[in-house]
């Protein structure tokens, strides 16, 4: 069995919708939790414009107090040069220099790309030259992102030659992996076997990553589907957290014990400390205030009442 990666993204992409906010010391506690799982790969900010996104204003305090191990690091989303610079001086105020990855996103569809980032994809590719070509330069690591890559809110179907087309531009310009997003969730385990053995017919296995939603019930077919095609890296949002805020439906993130629990069942290494895990789950419950629906966090947490009850 391969071992399978983990991008847990639910400090940065599972937090960003929540309309309740969420002070800076309980977020710094939910990323200290999923390290203590053993995730090892955690998307922890994104230094996109406060009036955007104001759930992730305090990006800079986050990232100079991440937690530092051995062997843990961190994606941080920058939208352009600005938001890099801004990356660079919480860097630089850090006591202790986290490994940190740099992180640039965009769409596959046109309409998406300009409301999630305000700008045509021609428009995109400029800007991302120059961020990843500064990036490079001051040491960083650089992973892409592309969305809406098994279907878009506002044109539907997304033809798959264009997503490996912008992915592979992404890996050209120096990104060392590429994220494909399901956004909405509407994709199919054929829509991911096409798109897997079409990515992988251009890039290295390690290179590519599947950003899944379970809006549909489909995420964890998805995933298998990723795996028989030889996909070995996988996003999912602890709690089951998150969603897009400029992608109308994009909820049901696929959450990290879901994906976890399955991969385990099947005999895949991960790194990862279910019954740790499940406790940071816990914890998301508590920092957001309200019931996650991570259908594996419930099993447990509802097995574990059943248990103090019969006790």
């Amino acid at each position: 069995m391969a071992r399978i990666t983990v991008y847990e993204v639910g400090p940065r992409d599972g937090l960003q919708n929540e309309a309740r906010e969420v002070a800076t010391e309980r977020k710094l506690a939910l990323v200290t939790a999923l390290a203590d799982a053993g995730l090892d790969r955690i998307e922890a900010t994104s230094f996109v414009s406060p009036r955007w996104i104001p759930q992730l204003a305090d990006a800079a305090e986050v990232v100079a107090r991440l937690p530092r191990r051995p062997g843990l690091g961190y994606v941080v989303l920058v939208p352009n040069a600005k938001g890099l610079d801004r990356l660079l001086e919480a860097l630089a105020r850090a006591p202790e220099r986290p490994r940190v990855d740099a992180a640039v996103f965009m769409s596959a569809s046109e309409t998406h790309n300009q409301k999630n980032i305000a700008k045509s994809i021609a428009e995109t590719w400029p800007v991302f030259e120059e961020v990843l070509s500064r990036a490079l330069g001051e040491g960083l690591a650089v992973r892409g992102y592309v969305s809406t890559a098994l279907g878009c809110p506002y044109e539907g179907r997304v033809a798959p030659e264009r997503v490996v087309e912008i992915a592979a531009r992404l890996l050209d310009l120096g990104c060392h992996q590429v994220s494909l997003g399901d956004t909405i969730g509407v994709g199919t385990p054929n829509q991911v076997r096409d798109l897997a053995a079409r990515m992988l017919s251009r890039a290295r296995p390690e290179q590519v990553a599947l950003h899944l939603h379970d809006t549909r019930g489909t995420a964890l077919a998805n995933v298998l589907a990723g795996i028989e095609a030889g996909i070995t890296t996988f996003d999912s949002s602890i709690g089951g957290l998150g969603g897009c805020p400029y992608a109308p439906g994009a909820s049901g993130n696929l959450a990290t014990e879901d994906l976890v629990y399955m991969l385990h069942g099947m005999g895949h290494e991960t790194g990862i400390d279910f019954e740790k895990l499940v406790a940071a789950g816990v914890l998301a419950q508590e920092v957001v205030g309200r019931t996650l629906p991570g259908k594996a966090l419930q099993a447990e947490l509802g097995a574990r009442a059943r248990a103090a009850r019969a006790s």
